[in-house]
């Protein structure tokens, strides 16, 4: 696809530099990568509290962000807003059915991800982005306790 759309220039009455079509095209071409500094903050608490034997980039059903074989668990650690924390989520003012539908099918899959994770035998510990930031001494010894 050509994109005829500058930096600077507007689309119409748009302040986008794109037609829809041409953002729709731009989006769909980034790939996501994980959150990478919480996944790295996380990284981080575990080196800081001695905590071993994880992987990362692991191919388990739902992509883990930490596995630890030997302890047959994975750690997923669930951005706020993509995961719906309950504590801590707010919905955007705009688009609200969007991002409502969104966020639902987010949780949906974190449900099926955890359910078919056990039913394989893994033990499935999901940690929220801000308990990183809030909690992380009782985050790290429930760690502990499993690992």
């Amino acid at each position: 696809m050509k994109l005829t759309g500058r930096i600077g220039k507007r689309n119409g009455r748009s302040t986008d530099c794109y037609t829809p079509a041409e953002r729709s095209y731009v989006m769909s071409q980034i790939r996501s990568r994980g959150n990478r500094t919480t996944e790295i903050r996380f990284l981080r608490f575990c080196r800081r509290y001695g905590i071993k034997g994880w992987k990362r980039g692991s191919r388990l059903f739902g992509r883990p962000d930490f596995v630890f074989v030997s302890a047959k668990l994975v750690v997923f650690v669930d951005g706020d807003f993509w995961h719906g924390n309950p504590k801590t989520h707010r919905t955007p003012k705009s688009n609200v059915e969007y991002w409502t539908k969104k966020i639902l099918a987010n949780k949906r899959r974190d449900r099926l991800v955890t359910r078919t994770l056990k039913e394989q035998g893994w033990r499935v510990f999901r940690v929220w982005e801000s308990d990183l930031r809030s909690d992380i001494e009782a985050v790290m010894a429930k760690l502990r306790l499993l690992v």
